[in-house]
């Protein structure tokens, strides 16, 4: 047995995400990410004496939509309390959080492994908070220089449950969570620019031990597969100091990208070492039902109930339902299809086949995408009228709808003279051109190997450009080469 397998990893997870608002949690400053320096600053972003903090409305609602989608229960009455701490970041010298009443308490998020095989993490809270400014330290050699546009910037703190048993599980948590406040459009949930954040508490015990190894908390870990990184490096870590008889101390450590190992910054702080103490400028929040039902009622639908739509009521695949609910602009773009289709396959095949072509290729978004959801269902419609081949479709259709989004798939078939033919006299005719032309493989055909069906179908499409009816030609291709045979 291997020393790692004696032990149970033990994980959990704080994700700070900050709200796609106009301004910030309590004032009227932008938030806007990319501003020059200290520029969506005001005096009470920069904690002067004197400024009172007014709370931002859409902040709430975008709490109660995260709450919502985790099954969570909503505090009706919550309280704001200052966090006080001393950073150079931090111009109040405070951030004004929820402690004691989180506005999002209970819930889940529900992941899935590589196997299928569904798991519940649990959430602890979800609760408001303002961001620090950020220091910069690679700027400058000397100085470490301070922007303070960042303080004051909203936040979502979602606290999960220690129940995260593998960096795996870890990495698959944090894809759930950024899918959904995307689909919930509270966050963008771009890592690399800061919006999305995460903590990882780690902790590793031999199995069947009555209590937690002692955790550790990892920080500055800048996108999902770097969170996976430091926590395997962090759980062998561990696992070799108690192997070595040695203490695990609760602390803070950075996570180093480049050389792939987590450093120590600081001492654990425990919570009385913040001296949190009741917010004296922001009175208490209440929260009602119908505020609640209000926000419930404007809910889109998420990427789990659209996976079970497309599985169970369109019989499409789980890969296929995987693929179209990973991205929120994708599954909106295949539900405008399906408004107008009834072949859900075929629509499903066309987005994740030529569409997502398209858009790698151009290096494009699925909202860039210039040709609507309807004019597919119109080619689609073409295919099942027998007018166009899927092939014809994707290899000429497709591509000039893109250069011409204005037209319509039969416009450009008809332009083109791809209509398909059906007529059985053209047929018949373009048959017997490909017998004529192909001796060799007529006589081998008639001498037994049947597999050249497939290579004269080939020279039929040729002769035809493409506009003989597969189907249909096949039928009579297999009947005059039988009559030959005969």
């Amino acid at each position: 047995m291997k020393i790692r397998d004696k032990y149970e990893v033990v994980i959990g997870l704080e994700v700070h995400a900050q709200m796609l608002t106009k301004s910030k949690a309590y004032s009227n400053d932008v938030n806007e990410y990319g501003s020059n320096p200290n520029t969506n600053v005001s005096v009470i972003s920069l904690g002067h004496p004197g400024t009172l903090p007014k709370m931002n409305k859409k902040t709430i609602e975008f709490a109660i939509k995260l709450g919502l989608a985790c099954g969570s229960e909503i505090a009706r009455d919550q309280y704001f309390a200052r966090k006080n701490y001393f950073y150079p970041d931090l111009p109040k010298g405070y951030q004004i959080t929820q402690d004691k009443t989180p506005i999002c308490t209970g819930g889940q998020i529900i992941i899935k492994g590589k196997d299928g095989v569904e798991k519940s993490i649990g959430i602890t809270r979800i609760h408001m908070e303002e961001d620090a400014g950020k220091s910069i330290h690679d700027v400058d050699v000397f100085d470490t220089l301070v922007d303070l546009n960042r303080a004051g910037v909203p936040l979502l703190e979602i606290v999960s449950e220690p129940d995260i048993r593998s960096s795996q599980e870890a990495y698959d948590y944090l894809t759930e969570v950024r899918k959904l406040v995307r689909y919930l459009d509270i966050c963008d949930g771009n890592m690399e620019e800061g919006s999305m954040r995460c903590d990882a508490n780690v902790s590793v015990r031999l199995y069947n031990a009555p209590e937690f190894g002692t955790k550790v908390e990892v920080k500055n870990m800048n996108s999902i597969r770097n969170v996976q990184r430091a926590i395997e490096f962090e759980v062998t870590r561990q696992i070799e100091m108690l192997e070595k008889g040695e203490t695990i101390s609760q602390e803070t450590r950075g996570f180093d990208a480049l050389k792939g190992i987590t450093i120590s910054m600081r001492s654990k702080e425990a919570a009385n070492d913040y001296r949190y103490f009741p917010e004296p400028d922001l009175q208490p929040l209440f929260i009602d039902q119908k505020q609640i039902d209000l926000i419930k009622g404007e809910m889109p639908s998420l990427p789990r109930e659209l996976f079970q739509k497309y599985t169970s009521k369109l019989g499409l695949t789980a890969y296929d339902a995987g693929i179209l609910t990973d991205s929120k602009p994708v599954a909106l773009y295949f539900e405008e299809i399906i408004k107008n289709t009834n072949n859900f396959k075929a629509a499903a095949n066309l987005v994740m086949g030529d569409v997502k072509s398209y858009l790698n290729h151009n290096g494009l978004e699925m909202e860039e995408f210039p040709v609507e959801a309807r004019t597919l269902a119109q080619l689609i419609q073409l295919i099942e009228e027998g007018k166009i081949s899927s092939t014809v479709a994707s290899q000429n259709i497709f591509p000039e709808l893109t250069k011409n989004p204005e037209k319509n798939p039969l416009e450009i078939a008809t332009e083109l003279n791809l209509i398909q033919e059906s007529d059985e006299g053209s047929l018949i005719a373009y048959i017997q051109q490909v017998i004529d032309e192909n001796p060799v493989e007529i006589a081998r055909y008639i001498a037994g190997e049947k597999q050249l069906t497939g290579f004269l179908m080939g020279k039929l499409m040729k002769v035809s450009g493409g506009k003989a009816d597969p189907k249909q030609a096949n039928q009579l291709m297999r009947k005059m080469l039988d009559e030959l045979s005969a």
